[in-house]
């Protein structure tokens, strides 16, 4: 689950959708995330378990069993929630859903964070233009996410109306690219 947490983290930092540059220094033509640097030539996976900022998200990646997806080919789009977004959820809510019970709950969620292909912040600010300010993802869990801007910041909008606001863009790896959310999103 960690894994795919830190996978959804990356979409702000090129085009400066609400990133504070100085925190997202670059590395290697990539951005910093977490505090540490990421490589094109990992996978999301091996870039993820890297970011002090992520450390939840790698843990509930590994709860919901899909390490090994993430390793894969892919391309993969992931939208990664931070450390503080799970914190910001209800006590108790990530203690449960990392209950070996709760594997699908759990899987539903993080899978909900992910779109398969690789699309940077020039897709999906092409995709909002031609659906008029909207861009509909369909996720890996088969639900929707709605794309759109809120002035200069890239926005994404859950099933249950639950914005998340992209703070890091486009961090390439070599099997798709993270976007950094300030939230999670939840399915219907």
């Amino acid at each position: 689950m960690k894994k795919l947490i830190l996978a959804v983290f990356a979409l702000a930092v090129t085009f400066g959708f609400g990133v504070d540059n100085a925190s997202a220094q670059m590395s290697n033509g990539n951005p910093m995330v977490g505090g540490a640097a990421m490589y094109k030539t990992k996978n999301i996976v091996q870039n993820a378990v890297n970011s002090k900022d992520h450390t939840t998200l790698v843990a509930a990646v590994k709860a919901a069993g899909l390490v090994e997806t993430l390793q894969g080919k892919g391309p993969f789009t992931v939208f990664a929630p931070t450390n503080s977004a799970f914190n910001a959820l209800p006590a108790g809510t990530v203690d449960t859903l990392v209950k070996p019970e709760n594997k699908a709950m759990l899987t539903k969620i993080l899978t909900y964070h992910v779109v398969a292909g690789n699309m940077d912040s020039k897709k999906i600010m092409k995709a909002i233009k031609k659906g008029n300010g909207k861009a509909m993802l369909t996720t890996v869990s088969g639900d929707t996410l709605t794309a759109s801007m809120n002035g200069n910041s890239l926005v994404l909008t859950d099933e249950k109306g639950g914005i998340s606001t992209v703070t890091i863009a486009n961090v390439k790896q070599s099997n798709g690219v993270i976007h950094v959310v300030d939230t999670i999103l939840m399915p219907q």
